[in-house]
């Protein structure tokens, strides 16, 4: 009979997790972003999809090479990722590697059969390396074979990233690897344009031969079209807003509205300081948004790991079910805080801290509803 016992546990020690056992989006990033190995296996073990997404940044593979961690990256992969995959923003693991500037990352990623290209016009590693200054990324990928000047969705090329945002060492490398200069994109912008407008003169120099920086520099600014710079939330804004999201996923929603008006009132006293010097978090990622038949929409932005949204179109079911009875939308408070960021990206401040208010808003009213029940 002890044998019998001994030989049940062991059978039900064996056993594969249920299926409820199984994370939620959520969860899961919460627990690859934070490194967690042994519940990462737990899950594989369990039947979990080695390409399973998470609530943003994407597979375990991709928060593994956003975050720098190899052995995280090696045990999907050995559970069958796919190093080429695209997430649904459209993102592969080695353009989260390049924009972090995991060049460790890009190295292992690019040896297991990470392509340093993208077919048509994609945004490619290469882009987002030299857009977010990582100059040593930038000469591997080029050692590697990428295409120096490869086409974003809207024709940009990495040359214009790192004219546009400033990067005067990359673009001496990339000029020297042979990258062209006369490209124009959807837009009607080349590098010089970019480098221009955003006042990287030295930039602009390296570009363009003497006379025809001189025949630019005597433009007049405003010629060459309005800066868009992207203002990064101060550093004690962005740790409430994750640590807001955090509590809401787990279900406490009145510690995540305390937090969120935390986040806000610091936000707002950011704006009335005016202070440039704030500590700000380092930026975690780049929203970019362009459409072929609307060139004269395009931008890009740095931004936090959150997904593009259209900032200028109205949230859909906001504060509405689908059968219009006014009650509050189970993803309203998201919608409004993905919209607050990305008004935050743009550098539209009052509207994001309407957005955010907006947010607090739904979720006073939702507690409000449930406390009513």
């Amino acid at each position: 009979m002890k044998i019998l016992s001994m030989l049940l546990v062991l059978l039900l020690s064996a056993m594969p997790l249920r299926a409820a056992d199984l994370p939620d989006p959520v969860s899961f990033s919460n627990a690859i972003e934070r490194g967690d190995l042994s519940q990462a296996r737990e899950w594989l073990d369990a039947g979990l999809a080695p390409d399973f997404e998470g609530r943003v940044i994407g597979t375990g593979l991709m928060i593994g090479a956003w975050e720098g961690n190899i052995p995280m990256m090696e045990l999907f992969v050995a559970r069958g990722a796919d190093v080429n995959k695209v997430g649904v923003f459209g993102e592969q693991a080695l353009l989260y590697a390049a924009w972090k500037g995991r060049l460790e990352a890009v190295r292992w990623l690019v040896e297991h059969g990470a392509s340093v290209n993208r077919v048509g016009k994609e945004w490619a590693a290469l882009h987002y390396a030299a857009f977010a200054g990582h100059p040593e990324v930038v000469a591997y990928l080029l050692e590697r074979g990428a295409d120096i000047n490869a086409l974003s969705t809207n024709g940009s090329t990495p040359l214009m990233m790192a004219a546009r945002e400033g990067r005067e060492a990359i673009a001496k490398t990339l000029l020297k690897a042979g990258a062209r200069r006369d490209i124009v994109n959807e837009r009607g912008d080349d590098a010089l344009r970019w480098a221009m407008r955003y006042n990287n003169l030295q930039i602009a120099r390296d570009i363009a031969d003497k006379e025809r920086f001189a025949v630019a520099a005597a433009q007049p600014v405003a010629s060459w079209g309005r800066p868009v710079r992207s203002q990064a939330v101060p550093d004690r804004a962005d740790m409430l807003l994750a640590q807001a999201r955090k509590m809401e996923a787990s279900g406490r929603r009145d510690a995540a509205l305390k937090l969120y008006r935390a986040a806000l009132a610091t936000i707002r006293q950011a704006d009335a300081t005016g202070k440039k010097s704030a500590p700000v978090r380092a930026v975690k990622g780049m929203v970019i948004s362009a459409q072929r038949a609307k060139p004269g929409a395009q931008s890009a932005a740095l931004n936090y790991v959150t997904p593009a949204v259209d900032i200028d179109s109205p949230i859909v079911g906001a504060g509405k079910t689908p059968n219009g009875a006014g009650a509050v939308a189970p993803d309203m408070v998201d919608d409004w805080l993905r919209r607050a960021r990305e008004l935050e990206a743009a550098g539209r401040r009052k509207e994001a801290l309407q957005a955010y208010r907006q947010a607090a808003a739904a979720l006073r009213e939702g507690q409000s509803r449930k406390s009513g029940q």
